[in-house]
């Protein structure tokens, strides 16, 4: 069985006897998400702590663009809402990276893959992206290999 989802449902577990409504509310929807995950397809299957991680970062984003929408609504409290549980998800993702490093990633795919102007960006993209692996979301890694094949 995947650690990551041994340690969600231990977290879980914890959340419920500490009566902590929003930990326990978020960590079901993710489990819940992860059970959902491993039933569709053609056959069931157990997820690797890889799938599991993909998994929660999904939910992540869409924690995110909730609390943005709800936001731009005017409903504060339930973008709260969001924002909370979108933290408690990220106490579970890897570290994001800093826009230092996510240039540097960047110009190294660039270099390595030799590539120039704009139509290269999805050669940059398949270079970059296993690098980045949930430690940055994919519209600023798009954005970072936009910016600097427009600067060569």
């Amino acid at each position: 069985m995947a650690d990551m989802k041994d340690r969600l449902r231990g977290d879980l577990t914890a959340a419920m006897k500490a009566r902590d409504e929003v930990r326990t509310r978020t960590l079901r929807m993710a489990l819940t998400s992860v059970s959902k995950e491993e039933v569709a397809g053609p056959a069931a299957r157990e997820l690797t702590d890889d799938e599991v991680m993909k998994v929660l970062v999904k939910e992540a984003k869409r924690r995110r663009e909730a609390a943005e929408a709800f936001a731009a609504a005017g409903r504060q409290e339930q973008a709260a809402a969001e924002r909370a549980e979108g933290a408690i998800l990220d106490g579970y993702l890897p570290a994001q990276l800093d826009d230092g490093e996510l240039a540097a990633l960047v110009a190294a795919a660039v270099e390595e893959t030799g590539a120039t102007g704009m139509a290269a960006m999805g050669q940059v993209m398949k270079a970059v992206t296993p690098r980045v692996a949930g430690r940055a979301d994919g519209a600023r890694v798009a954005a970072e290999v936009r910016r600097k094949l427009a600067a060569e």
